[in-house]
């Protein structure tokens, strides 16, 4: 698996992006994150902030480690990691506002255009699910 955690320094990371929107966000992000897994954030590749980890085991024997939860700012939205789907989440999506979803990346143009108390709803029951599954 090619998107592990590392030494990288999240603050470099958030003070390389040059859109103060899109770094505002990110900051929001980091701290709801942050309250939500009581985790500090990793970067994990080049791009992604995490939070927290769970080792997951396949039946055909892969097996390795994944955050919680995470993000990723990147040029066209600011990608949500809901590591559980959406599945759960369809009455949340509907008021959450503007928004594509993944199989488990939630996009997001502006996090000002939506519900952060939805967002937030949506990423604290996704953890809290990953939590009970594999820890």
């Amino acid at each position: 698996m090619k998107t592990t955690a590392n030494q990288q320094s999240v603050e470099d990371f958030i003070n390389s992006i040059t859109d103060q929107a899109k770094k505002d966000d990110a900051l929001l992000l980091i701290d709801m994150c942050k309250d939500i897994t009581g985790e500090p954030p990793v970067m994990w590749g080049d791009s992604i902030v995490g939070f927290g980890t769970y080792h997951y085991k396949y039946q055909s024997g892969r097996e390795g480690d994944m955050f919680l939860t995470g993000f990723s700012p990147r040029k066209q939205n600011m990608v949500i990691y809901v590591m559980n789907g959406f599945a759960h989440y369809q009455t949340s999506l509907r008021s959450l506002g503007s928004h594509k979803t993944g199989k488990s990346c939630l996009y997001l143009k502006k996090l000002q255009n939506n519900d952060l108390k939805v967002l937030r709803d949506i990423i604290e029951a996704s953890v809290a699910y990953m939590i009970k599954k594999y820890h």
